[in-house]
């Protein structure tokens, strides 16, 4: 029972320990990683030169954009390749000018981004994108600002105003649209659109009204003024911060009334909600 049997095992009696570390060193000498230096040496050289191959025709190709004419940006005129788009009030020559510089040039070339920040800065122009379309032109598309009032640019002259406080450049179109105290053309843009946000708040709540308004008066935030044609005079409205709808409302239910007990009436104030008080 004692005796251990070594037949078939090729150890030898005595050798059991011997034998196994040996075993081990075997195995563990087949699974080391076998490295050869020529074969690095192969591919490291195969990678350099696919590397140095691309780089080549990138550059090619990159010469090759820059320097044939059939992606030249072509000048102004009937075959101009500058195309323009949107522009109704913005001038078309402005926004050219800032391409003056890349006729006869590739395409490729052309630093887009700064020809959009170039864009943008024309009067107008509210938002513009640059787009190259090959083989060789630029197309230009722009946003215009939207007038939303008249604000006094001087003693004798209105000019146009933008949601955002922008003054515009005159222009031939006639717009119908409120003339706008409290904002002055010399005040900080700043200042000209908060102005402009209560008025626009205001306008927004009448609604269809707005198209009566001939004045808008937002010089004190708490209380805005109106003024409007109304039954063949001009009528001064005190409207407040807030309820505008109602309190206009008020004012076309009563007027009537108010017109026969005090005829001459011209500024009213709305702000109280139950009476309209008659302003001397």
């Amino acid at each position: 029972m004692g005796r251990k049997s070594y037949e078939g095992t090729g150890v030898l009696p005595g050798l059991e320990e011997d034998a196994r570390p040996a075993r081990k060193a075997a195995v563990n000498s087949a699974r080391a990683p076998r490295f050869s230096t020529p074969r690095m040496i192969a591919t490291f050289v195969a990678a350099a030169v696919l590397l140095g191959a691309i780089l080549l025709a990138f550059h090619l190709v990159e010469q090759f954009l820059i320097t044939d004419s059939r992606f030249a940006l072509g000048g102004p005129g009937e075959n101009s390749s500058l195309q323009i788009a949107g522009a109704a009030h913005a001038s078309r020559a402005a926004v050219e000018n800032i391409f003056a510089d890349d006729e006869g040039v590739s395409v490729y070339l052309i630093p887009l981004s700064e020809r959009r920040d170039a864009v943008r800065a024309v009067p107008w122009i509210r938002e513009a994108s640059v787009a190259r379309v090959w083989p060789n032109r630029v197309i230009v598309r722009v946003q215009e600002r939207s007038p939303v009032a008249f604000v006094r640019t001087n003693a004798s002259r209105f000019g146009l105003i933008d949601s955002e406080g922008v003054i515009l450049p005159p222009v031939t179109d006639r717009f119908k649209l409120p003339v706008l105290s409290g904002v002055r053309a010399s005040d900080p843009i700043a200042k000209r659109r908060e102005g402009i946000q209560r008025m626009l708040r205001m306008t927004a709540d009448l609604g269809d009204a707005t198209a009566n308004i001939s004045e808008v008066d937002v010089s004190d935030g708490d209380n805005l003024k109106v003024t409007q044609p109304y039954d063949g005079r001009s009528l001064t409205l005190l409207l407040g911060d807030r309820n505008f709808k109602a309190r206009y409302g008020n004012f076309l239910s009563h007027y009537s009334q108010i017109q026969q007990r005090l005829p001459g009436a011209a500024v009213l104030d709305l702000r109280l909600e139950d009476r309209i008080t008659v302003v001397e």
